[in-house]
């Protein structure tokens, strides 16, 4: 088994399962609720069953841990990590910013993702240490050094806490110095955007394994930066996350610690 070969197979996935979100946005979309607006659909519930259905037909023996239908396998040596509907109130809206993120880490490593972007059906793609691509193309992060000329996006969690609190003077103050602030809804095509250069930084707080694990390989594949906000480590399981293209990301660590 190799790593290219595991990521035709989420390659896929991911396109099967874009598949049934584009069909199901044709139709009425019945939501129920995890929380008080936090959505989830029967066809984030479809797209999963689809992609988990096609990695136990082809690795019987990984892991998965998908959003919805949560883990199985945990002390395999490869697991998958799935958001089958990233960006669910976008699409329950129609709001063009949604789409499906696959990553495969082995021994707690990232070593293989694919995002595709949705409705425009953008695929990115990324295998460690072989560079990100979008559409089979190279890409990379911007080379915008100056956080004056930097074009930001953020999120923000459902739970209207201290974070959220922290962030929204993290949102101001990033308004104030840079080109403005983006708020899409789907952390993994936020990510997706600052591997190909579209945005300089991201931030955000109460992510989960599934929401990041795909973007933040093809982050550092396409040549950026992935730290926690005050510039440690980065797990998948921490509750707060800083990307950038690298060049400015000690100075949007100086801005947020102030």
């Amino acid at each position: 088994m190799n790593n290219s070969s595991i990521l035709d197979v989420a390659i896929s996935a991911a396109q099967g399962a874009a598949d049934i979100i584009l069909s199901a946005s044709k139709k009425s979309k019945i939501a129920d609720y995890k929380g008080r607006i936090d959505l989830v659909t029967k066809t984030d519930k479809d797209s999963e069953e689809f992609i988990c259905n096609k990695i136990k037909e082809i690795f019987p023996d990984h892991g998965i841990l998908a959003e919805e239908s949560g883990s199985s396998l945990p002390d395999a040596k490869y697991q998958w990590i799935i958001d089958p509907l990233d960006g669910t109130t976008n699409f329950v809206h129609d709001y063009p910013s949604f789409g499906v993120s696959i990553c495969i880490m082995k021994n707690e490593e990232p070593i293989v993702a694919c995002v595709v972007e949705l409705p425009v059906r953008n695929i990115y793609t990324a295998i460690i240490g072989q560079g990100a691509f979008c559409n089979n193309e190279a890409i990379s992060v911007s080379s915008v050094d100056d956080l004056e000329k930097s074009l930001y996006v953020t999120g923000f969690g459902y739970e209207h806490g201290e974070r959220w609190e922290r962030n929204m003077i993290l949102f101001k103050r990033f308004t104030d110095i840079g080109q403005g602030v983006r708020r899409l809804g789907a952390a993994a095509v936020d990510l997706c955007h600052i591997a190909s250069g579209k945005v300089d930084g991201f931030w955000e707080f109460d992510l989960h394994p599934w929401d990041t694990a795909a973007g933040i390989l093809i982050v550092s594949e396409a040549g950026g930066k992935v730290t926690k906000l005050d510039g440690s480590d980065y797990s998948i399981y921490n509750n707060e996350i800083l990307a950038t293209n690298g060049e400015i990301h000690q100075k949007m660590i100086n801005e947020i610690q102030k």
